[in-house]
This record gives C-alpha cells, structure tokens and sequence, in this order.
C-alpha cells in the first residue's frame, strides 16, 4: 500500500534529467528505475505530457504514460508505479481504463493511478475541449472510470448507460487500482475526498502544508470515515554535506541529510503520507543520491 496512515513513503519522479530540450533518455530512465527498485522506494512516477509547446516552461520531450509504465514494470519488481498524472478531460475513460487495467496485470497489481486535469491549458483548443469544461469532464470521466475498473467492471457508454454486451480485460488482479487525484482538478477537497482514496498536491512550505491538511482532514471527516491518504511531491537538492541546513527553494528544498531527515520527520508528524521526489542533481549524480537516501533516509524514517 503506498499511501498507509502509519507511515511516511518515497518515491522518485521520472524522468530524473536535466530540464534541456531534450528527448527522455530511456536507458538512463530504465537504469535509475531499476535502481530505485533494489533500493528499496516504494513509487516511481511519470507524467502525462502530451505536447510540448512554448507556453508550457518544461521542455523535455515526455515519453506516453502507458508506454513508459510497460517498460518500467518489466524492469522492476516490487515499486509501485504511479501516474502523476494521467490529463482525464482530454483522454478517452475507457482507453484510461484499458490502458490501466493491462499495466496493472503486467506489473502485478503495482499501479497507482493519478488522474488530473492538466496544467496545460492551450492543449485543450488542440484537443477540441473547452477548458471551462474541465471540472465537469472530469468527473463525468472520473464516473466511467472507476465503474470500469470496478469489482463489475462495468462499460458504460457516452449516454450513462451500461452496456453489457462490451467487456473490458484484463481482468482485475487481487487487488483494486487506487484511483488518486493529483492537483485540485478544479474539485471540492469534499468531492475529492469522496471520490479518490488519496490526493497529491504540490510542495508548500510546511507551515503552509498544514493548513491544506487541516482543510483535508475536514473534507474528509464530512463525507467519510474511512482512510485518505495525502501525498505532495518535493523538489530535492540533496547536497553532499550531511549537516547542511535546510533551505526553501522552488517546490521543495536544498539540504543535507540531516535537514532533510528533520524535515521529512516533521511532514510525518503533521500527516502527510508520501513524498515524491524531483530530484535535482546539478552536482551530484542521481545514482550516488538515491544511494545516500537509501542507506540513511530511509532507515530514519521507517
């Protein structure tokens, strides 16, 4: 279970390489996977980037979500696999569905499905979407969705109706795909909480994390009993100086393990229960950083 409300997990945002206008490296991708893997993190994560454009500051050239998660559960055999996150507006439900239930099957039962709206919003006139649209697609995508990776998985058509003369296979394995919101998606905390059995936000400031908490935790408390889990990601530049203090950068922090081991404590403490980490690796390689964080993050934080 990546998201438990005992523990504080890890997981690794790919793909791990300088932000240049460059395609993704798949070897080197595949390398770090695999690593990260034997190591001992518990998600790795990719995006769903559709087209790149000069309205949009992230010039990498992404790979497709569901190829890239084919290639990493035939390298790796115990990480989950995560999707940070699928655009639901602008993809087809059943092909989101097809597509999750076949890399679910392939990595067996190791896929956490993200799914958000997209915080590109000149690729919805491309798509032929309104962008005014999005809060009700996804919901009415997010709806298709979770009956057709339902116990049933149910087909159901544009109209509402189920259509039982369709099947969609794979069959689910033993266990359900966790269905995440990652971003607000233009939704309520209430109807995310709901709907969703956890949400991914972006890092903030842990002063100001926990106000989102506290509005999470009351979300949650009026339409459910049950267990949410709360995840951000974290821009990390782990410096090669144990006692290194902590210092706020863009979306995360500049650190030694030492600060970063106070830090990730105190996220725990207020309640949050994963972390995604960006690593940013200018000095360092990302080899000899998830080296670092496995042999004395990870045992820290147990």
């Amino acid at each position: 279970m990546l998201f438990h409300p005992d523990r504080l997990s890890f997981g690794l945002v790919l793909p791990e390489q300088a932000r240049t206008a460059a395609d993704i490296q798949f070897d080197t991708q595949l390398g770090i996977a695999t690593q990260a893997d034997k190591l001992g993190f518990d998600a790795l994560w990719v995006r769903d980037v559709p087209l790149n454009s000069e309205s949009y500051p992230d010039p990498i050239g992404h790979a497709d979500p569901w190829v890239f998660l084919g290639a990493l559960a035939a390298v790796t055999s115990n990480i989950h696999l995560a999707t940070g996150a699928i655009v639901l507006p602008l993809r087809h439900p059943l092909h989101i569905a097809k597509a999750a239930l076949s890399v679910a099957s392939l990595s067996k039962d190791r896929l956490v499905l993200g799914l958000g709206s997209g915080d590109r919003p000149s690729e919805y006139d491309v798509f032929g979407e309104d962008i005014e649209n999005r809060k009700a697609l996804f919901q009415l995508h997010w709806e298709r969705l979770a009956v057709a990776l339902g116990p049933d998985q149910k087909v159901v058509d544009e109209g509402g109706r189920v259509r039982n003369e369709f099947a969609i296979r794979p069959a689910l394995q033993q266990s359900p795909i966790p269905m995440v919101a990652v971003g607000s998606s233009s939704q309520s905390l209430e109807w995310i909480a709901r709907h969703a059995t956890a949400w991914m936000t972006y890092y903030r400031p842990l002063p100001v994390q926990k106000d989102r908490l506290a509005l999470w935790h009351n979300a949650r408390a009026k339409v459910t009993a049950d267990f949410r889990g709360f995840g951000q990601s974290m821009v990390l530049e782990l410096l090669d100086h144990p006692q290194a203090s902590y210092e706020e950068i863009n979306l995360g922090g500049r650190t030694g393990r030492r600060g970063l081991i106070d830090t990730l404590s105190a996220m725990r403490e207020a309640g949050i229960h994963h972390v995604a980490f960006n690593l940013v690796t200018q000095s360092r390689s990302a080899g000899d950083v998830l080296e670092e964080i496995a042999a004395d993050i990870l045992p820290a934080l147990p």
